[in-house]
């Protein structure tokens, strides 16, 4: 107490601190005269410990909003498509010869010769009819969200790099089912139909959040990055299940817990939930932050991915209900802004502008 210095020794050392003895021959002693007056004794700089802007947005495309998502370069390098070409009507259908053409001078070709898309699946506005997109960056579409994150998992298994993958994520050591894997289970890819119905099952059965769907992939492809690991037809099931379980906790106010997993997955224990979320959060470096930026830009490409591949977010006509919120919020949105701008205006502006500018009214039919 007070001035007193007391020290405890135990003669049992802590099972979690493994310290290794060292004789003093291996560890150099820097003296002053290894070190030189004008720069004092050497300190690494942190910014020689960190990566530069550079390295770290290309290794880390989750962390930093300008750097490509790993799923939509996968998608574009998926680039080869089988298409008939020089087809003869003939009944044994030997003429036929299979071409592979990149998607993208398929596009271009098809704009160069002005040739016919097919079927038009896309809504069009008309004079009389409006049609609308509900699904926004802050309230996205559930069912086309998670068609578009099933999507790009498809496309991170079937472009994958190789088959890096742990332990503690391999089906096979930790099953998911009583059911028996096959053999041929860490070679044949899933279906993208597999992939989204296997996440609409958890999705429907928790009652998640279409916003949910967004952070599970920001953490899956964190994931691969940071473990330096492959999402293969192995692994991917409970790399998924991770990355949602930490996504609905993170996201969701009422999370939900790990025993109603075990009620979904019926098959699967409590303590192998917690072991594979606690392998998460040490992969991730317990890194679960999701900037806004970084959502923002998963969206969208979210987006371009379902442009690229006919997977349109559905469209529907404008209501009269629908008309009058709209217009609710814009006037909401011009009230807030209005004391913004005209603190903003210019002293020297002449009077004659001062004058508010009218706009007319929507006439909803």
């Amino acid at each position: 107490m007070g001035g007193s210095v007391s020290c405890c020794f135990s003669p049992g050392e802590s099972p979690k601190l493994h310290r290794r003895h060292v004789d003093l021959d291996e560890c150099p002693i820097t003296t002053t005269e290894d070190v030189s007056e004008d720069t004092g004794t050497y300190l690494q700089h942190i910014s020689d410990r960190e990566l530069p802007d550079e390295l770290a947005q290309e290794a880390n495309p989750s962390d930093h909003p300008r750097a490509s998502t790993l799923f939509l370069n996968k998608s574009q390098t998926d680039g080869w498509y089988s298409s008939f070409c020089d087809v003869q009507l003939l009944s044994d259908r030997l003429s036929e010869s299979c071409c592979l053409i990149p998607v993208r001078e398929k596009r271009k070709s098809n704009y160069m010769n002005h040739a016919s898309p097919g079927l038009l699946t896309k809504k069009y506005s008309s004079c009389s009819t409006i049609f609308i997109d509900d699904s926004t960056v802050s309230q996205p579409n559930l069912k086309s969200t998670i068609r578009c994150v099933a999507l790009a998992i498809y496309y991170h298994i079937k472009n994958r790099d190789s088959n890096r993958s742990l332990d503690i994520f391999d089906e096979k050591k930790h099953p998911l089912s009583r059911e028996k894997v096959p053999d041929d289970y860490s070679v044949v890819d899933p279906e993208h139909k597999l992939i989204y119905r296997f996440i609409r099952t958890l999705f429907s059965s928790a009652q998640l959040t279409a916003e949910c769907a967004i952070v599970t992939l920001v953490y899956l492809e964190r994931l691969l990055t940071y473990a330096e690991i492959d999402i293969c037809p192995s692994n991917w099931k409970r790399i998924v299940l991770g990355a949602i379980l930490l996504a609905s906790k993170v996201w969701d106010d009422q999370a939900v817990w790990n025993v109603d997993y075990c009620q979904i997955l019926k098959d699967i224990t409590v303590e192998d939930m917690n072991e594979m979320e606690r392998h998460f959060l040490e992969l991730l470096q317990f890194n679960i932050n999701v900037p806004a930026s970084v959502y923002a830009k998963y969206y969208f490409d979210l987006r371009s991915l379902a442009d690229d591949n006919n997977l349109s977010f559905p469209l529907e006509p404008l209501s009269n209900k629908r008309a009058q919120k709209l217009e609710a919020i814009s006037r909401l949105c011009e009230d807030k802004y209005k004391d913004l701008s005209k603190s903003a205006m210019r002293r020297s502006m002449s009077a004659d502008n001062m004058i508010g500018i009218k706009n007319s009214q929507a006439v909803l039919s």
